[in-house]
């Protein structure tokens, strides 16, 4: 038991170094350089929206206020039932900047947000464009600083992570340790770094330079691809493109699920396919790696006879915790949720067992009503983290 505790913590050591290090030297968006260019590129802003009337106007409304010199806002009524898509005709009739796509139907082989965003660049104008969602929030001159930084530091791509806004101490630890996921699988704060493979994308905030996307095969080729905004950031970086990562704090927020279970049936298309390739065998893999690893530094802290593997115990622990706590600091959360972020992976797991199981029981992903079969869905998965 002891090299097993000995040897799980002190992979445990090297992954909370690998934490805290992201922990001390990610970017806010606020922090980046951003001269005023001396003409501003022409923006346009793509929001995909699929039955989301409970949120789409006060998105748009923060959209409608921001002060960029040259914007339009393409929103794509993905064949919503409810009224998202009245909603949307609404705003665009009284704001010229707003221009509604709506689509009727679906084509064979596309999943829904991908053909909405596809649809939406072949009619987009801006020599740049923000793909964004229909719940993000948007604080005054964001889109200034990021398009000015972009231009600045000659970038192809910017991805932003979003500041969610706290709901109760379970939701925000499982928040936390996603977050945690998300940067360690995509390296988040080395895409930037000079010879990196590292890549990542952001729904909430990709914007791209629209020459850079037109290098690459476009979104068909990410037709059938469940993490479509990773996606993107990884095809963006594959054909050549540069690509910079930054978290938004409080310039670019949104509201992540209301409750624990809304979270489970809104990550459903995801977490088999992000964790698991939806394959059976890396989901044993993955259950038996975790089973080994979380237990580890607790046990090592009370086995013996060897007195460094306490030691390996207390250091993993300490490194977890320092960089749950620069983390907290560096984003003005509470602590806490951070620190329970063990406890949030196990509710992750969950989640991709659930996930696992209603992929592997239907033959496919039913999400918004419509079915995406399995074999579908594995031949055309390009993200692998």
């Amino acid at each position: 038991m002891s090299i097993w505790a000995a040897a799980f913590s002190a992979l445990w050591c090297v992954l909370g170094a690998a934490g805290l290090r992201s922990a001390l030297v990610f970017k806010t968006l606020r922090s980046l350089p951003a001269p005023e260019p001396p003409v501003w590129p022409r923006l346009t802003v793509v929001v995909a929206a699929c039955d989301e009337e409970a949120t789409i106007g006060p998105a748009l409304t923060t959209l409608v206020g921001q002060d960029y010199p040259d914007l339009e806002i393409v929103v794509v009524d993905d064949r919503s039932k409810d009224a998202t898509g009245a909603i949307v005709d609404e705003i665009a009739a009284r704001e010229p900047r707003v221009r509604a796509i709506h689509v009727r139907e679906l084509p064979d082989g596309w999943l829904g947000k991908v053909h909405a965003m596809h649809r939406a660049t072949e009619s987009a104008s801006g020599s740049w464009i923000l793909y964004t969602d229909a719940d993000v929030h948007f604080a005054p001159g964001t889109l200034r600083h990021a398009v000015a930084h972009a231009v600045h530091a000659g970038l192809d791509h910017l991805a932003v992570a979003p500041d969610i806004e706290p709901i109760d101490l379970a939701h925000d630890a499982v928040g936390a340790a996603f977050a945690s996921s998300f940067l360690f699988g995509t390296r988040a704060v080395d895409v930037s770094r000079p010879g990196s493979s590292a890549f990542v994308g952001v729904g909430a905030f990709n914007l791209v330079r629209r020459a850079a996307l037109a290098a690459t095969p476009g979104w068909e080729w990410l037709r059938l691809e469940v993490l479509d905004d990773v996606g993107l950031g990884y095809m963006i970086k594959r054909w050549g493109g540069r690509s910079a990562f930054a978290v938004g704090l409080s310039d670019v927020r949104i509201a992540w699920y209301e409750s624990l279970p809304a979270m489970a049936r809104g990550l459903e298309k995801n977490m088999f396919g992000a964790f698991c390739r939806y394959r059976v065998s890396r989901l044993l893999a993955l259950l038996l790696f975790a089973a080994l690893l979380f237990p580890a530094p607790a046990v090592a802290l009370f086995v013996g006879p060897r007195p460094w593997v306490p030691l390996l115990g207390a250091l993993a622990i300490a490194l977890f915790s320092a960089g749950a706590i620069v983390v907290a600091v560096r984003t003005r959360r509470s602590v806490i949720p951070f620190l329970l972020g063990g406890w949030g992976a196990f509710v992750l797991g969950v989640f991709v067992l659930r996930s696992a199981w209603r992929v592997l029981r239907d033959g496919g992903v039913t999400w918004r009503g419509t079915f995406y079969p399995l074999g579908a869905l594995r031949a055309g998965q390009r993200v692998k983290l």
